[in-house]
């Protein structure tokens, strides 16, 4: 069981690592504009932070902190979403690869969120795993 949970730990690194990548590229397509700068700006600060304080939860020194990291990660996660909404919504850039960052975004939030529950005992173990 504790594999299983360390296991899923890993993936949902890899994955938020693979999403930072993907944000870092995005970056550039935005227009060279001051609203572009902002929130590109914006942008790489929270969607790079999901999978720094994943990764960062590993050195925590008690469950307490270990949990912290994954309420950070969530709050990253969730403000990445607000500056690509905004993003969608206000038209400044359409293309594909938004709409997939919007939809990883959002299911990092859920696995992250799901996480969350389940480190501070509020969710079955097992639910967690089958996510």
């Amino acid at each position: 069981m504790q594999k299983q949970n360390l296991k899923a730990q890993t993936d949902v690194r890899k994955r938020a690592y693979k999403y930072s990548r993907r944000i870092v590229n995005f970056l550039d397509l935005l227009p060279n504009d001051m609203t572009g700068s902002v929130i590109a700006k914006q942008l790489m600060r929270s969607a790079t932070s999901i999978g720094a304080n994943l990764v960062e939860s590993k050195g925590a020194s008690s469950k307490k902190e270990f949990g912290q990291f994954f309420t950070y990660s969530l709050r990253s996660a969730n403000e990445t979403l607000y500056w690509l909404g905004l993003l969608r919504d206000a038209k400044k850039i359409e293309l594909q690869e938004l709409k997939w960052l919007i939809q990883e975004g959002q299911e990092l939030a859920r696995i992250i969120g799901a996480s969350l529950l389940t480190i501070k005992g509020k969710r079955n173990r097992s639910q967690f795993l089958t996510d």
